[in-house]
């Protein structure tokens, strides 16, 4: 499982870009990880972009729906920010809350990372649709 999602990351020309790794997968649950770039990912004080926060969110959340549903796509996503991310590396963890045939409800929590100190910044709740291969 966690191969398969290694490589179906690596084919996402926008994961490739952010540098996301998929550090962990079972089924239901998954973990990325992302280095953080000043240059190109903060926003104007300098956190990481709410854009980002979005995107590691989703991933983290259809990654974990796609270990038990196959391909899926997200029908509706929202994000909590729940403190300013800062850090040097970002940890999204994803869990599938649950699996029916048309509909997957996942939710993750994204963790910022300064040395071993890991603070919860934001969460995201997705409604995941299954989909044929394409």
């Amino acid at each position: 499982m966690l191969n398969t999602l290694k490589q179906i990351n690596q084919r996402s020309a926008f994961n490739r870009w952010a540098g996301l790794h998929v550090t962990r997968a079972d089924s239901g649950e998954v973990e990325l990880s992302m280095a953080f770039r000043e240059a190109d990912m903060a926003q104007y004080a300098g956190f990481l972009h709410a854009g980002m926060i979005a995107a590691l969110l989703d991933t983290a959340c259809g990654f974990a729906a796609g270990t038990v549903a196959g391909n899926v796509l997200a029908s509706h996503f929202s994000v909590n920010c729940l403190a300013p991310a800062v850090g040097e590396v970002f940890i999204a963890r994803g869990k599938v809350i649950k699996a029916g045939k048309k509909q997957v409800f996942a939710r993750a929590e994204l963790f910022a990372q300064s040395g071993e100190q890991l603070k919860l910044v934001a969460t995201g709740d997705a409604i995941l649709v299954p989909v044929e291969a394409g």
